[in-house]
């Protein structure tokens, strides 16, 4: 059985775009970031096709690609582009799928829809947390956004330097699993990556 992984973060900055890719790579899933804001010669999409090392992951292209780095509606509104959950059709695929946010799960993408509404039921929800003043609000909260939808999460990644009091009451409070973390690394390469892929591949592998 083939899964869709949706990769979002507590916030922005933590990590996602990287774990994206150990987990794409893990998997040789294919990837796709439905919405990319800002820096489209050097997107996310780039990132990771930079960081894969095997060959049957496809890279699939934006649903938008806005010129703005800027939360999804503003640079929408710049861009004057109408950004909406309906316009965002998902790529067709026999592989496995990760899907990569923007931002956390409440960024808008216009007036009255969020990155919320774009994860689907049977999606497995992959929530990056990494530790900075307000990380376990941010991470509690973002668990209990989830839940609210009626939507799971597949497993909580750490990324960056640990912080045991923080993720302990995190897993504590937040009752989901923790899949692994991701060290402060000074540089993700294709080996890292691949390094990680390995460590990560039988906790991602369930159907």
């Amino acid at each position: 059985m083939k899964n869709k992984y949706f990769i979002t973060g507590i916030g922005t900055e933590v990590g996602k775009t990287t774990i994206s890719a150990i987990v794409t790579e893990a998997l040789e899933a294919d990837y796709w970031k439905p919405i990319q804001a800002g820096d489209l010669a050097n997107s996310d999409t780039h990132k990771i096709e930079k960081l894969i090392s095997n060959k049957k992951t496809v890279f699939h292209p934006n649903a938008f690609a806005l010129h703005t780095p800027m939360s999804p509606h503003a640079a929408a509104k710049i861009d004057n582009v109408e950004v909406s959950v309906a316009k965002i059709k998902e790529p067709e695929t026999e592989n496995h799928l990760v899907v990569e946010g923007a931002g956390g799960l409440l960024v808008p993408i216009n007036d009255e829809e969020t990155i919320l509404d774009l994860i689907k039921p049977e999606y497995k929800v992959i929530l990056v947390s990494r530790h900075y003043l307000g990380s376990i609000n941010h991470t509690l909260l973002s668990l209990e956004t989830l839940k609210s939808r009626g939507l799971e999460c597949f497993g909580i990644i750490f990324s960056g330097e640990e912080h045991p009091s923080s993720e302990e009451i995190i897993k504590k409070m937040g009752k989901e699993p923790i899949l692994g973390r991701i060290e402060q690394e000074p540089y993700f390469d294709k080996n890292v990556v691949s390094e990680y892929a390995e460590i990560f591949r039988s906790k991602l592998q369930i159907s």
